[in-house]
């Protein structure tokens, strides 16, 4: 008779082995990580010293080693990366304060943090928070300290739990890669300041704006839904331009503007352009707008095969870039002189 094998004994060899090449993989992994922080500050830290205050011995000195390092060593040492490894040490200037469970990747977005309070309190909630760079990237450009420090006791885990469902760790996540003010926004002082209410807050008063800059607007919907195989996309603000006789679509990012956001703003332009336009309409025109803590940065996107048909009028007729940047500006500015005025108003 043929002997049946129980699988099971062999399950849990597989299991025990793949168990200890994942053990091996990441000690592997967080030693390389700590040898190439070290080596990256190290660098900083000789770049820095040899430069000294002589502004021009040190762009000819970071020409120099980038030449002489690329062709030795390979990519990595161009001139834009070894700025990076000299604000590295200069941000962190004490070696000893380096952490290990933080990699390079983590410290190119934790040296861009000004103030050393905001930058310390990332650095040791990344840590004890075990954040991926991406769940770190999310919470600094979602003001995550600010937000922490007015939301009331009881809501701070909350906050703290949000980046969790935002942005969950992936397996990619574990491969080696080389003052906001707040008080325009009109959130409640004992709200729990969540990164969906404080893009609540900031679409009211884009709508406004966009509103007050005429030039042919009408409001249409907002959080209008757009269906493609199944997969539901939201839009955050849609207005008819009735002098383009055209929809204007506006998605508006509370954190830095990514080329992906460019690309989703295509997508949904062309599926809108399919779903909602009247053959009489043309193309649609999206404006994808990144508010963020120094500037107000503009994108447009129109449908590339018909978009001769009203360039000039587009041109015309459109806020340019600066027009939205400034007006958004402005508007913050109003609204956060309202809220010291109301505050003023409330403590007389």
């Amino acid at each position: 008779m043929e002997q049946l094998y129980d699988p099971s004994p062999d399950e849990a060899v597989y299991l025990s082995v793949r168990t200890t090449l994942e053990t091996a993989r990441a000690k592997a992994a967080a030693a390389v990580n700590d040898a190439m922080v070290a080596a990256y500050w190290e660098i900083g830290r000789q770049i820095t010293e040899a430069q000294g205050d002589r502004a021009e011995y040190g762009k000819h000195l970071m020409e120099y080693l980038s030449e002489r390092l690329t062709a030795e060593f390979g990519k990595g040492f161009d001139k834009r990366n070894l700025h990076y490894m000299k604000q590295f040490y200069q941000a962190f200037p004490i070696v000893n304060t380096l952490c290990s469970q933080l990699s390079w990747s983590h410290y190119r977005l934790l040296m861009r943090v000004e103030g050393r309070e905001r930058r310390d309190f990332y650095v040791r909630s990344a840590v004890e928070e075990r954040w991926t760079v991406r769940q770190l990237d999310r919470q600094i450009h979602s003001f995550y300290y600010e937000r922490l420090l007015a939301t009331r006791a009881k809501g701070k885990d909350k906050v703290r739990q949000e980046v969790q469902q935002l942005e969950p760790p992936t397996k990619a996540d574990g491969i080696l890669k080389d003052p906001y003010v707040l008080d325009f926004l009109d959130l409640n002082g004992n709200a729990d300041y969540l990164e969906t209410d404080l893009e609540q807050a900031l679409m009211d008063k884009l709508q406004q704006f966009l509103l007050e800059l005429g030039k042919g607007f009408s409001f249409v919907a907002r959080q209008q839904r757009i269906d493609a195989d199944g997969d539901h996309y939201y839009i955050d603000l849609v207005f008819y331009h009735y002098i383009l006789k055209c929809f204007v679509l506006i998605d508006l990012k509370t954190g830095k503007l990514a080329p992906q956001d460019i690309g989703q703003m295509d997508f949904c332009v062309r599926l809108f352009d399919a779903q909602c336009t009247r053959p009489d309409d043309n193309p649609t025109i999206g404006i994808v707008l990144c508010a963020n803590r120094n500037e107000a940065v503009a994108k447009y996107s129109v449908l590339a095969d018909k978009k001769g048909i009203f360039a000039s009028q587009y041109v015309l007729c459109l806020p340019t870039e600066e027009e939205l940047s400034q007006a958004l500006e402005t508007t913050c500015l109003l609204a956060s002189e309202e809220a010291d005025w109301s505050k003023t108003s409330e403590n007389g």
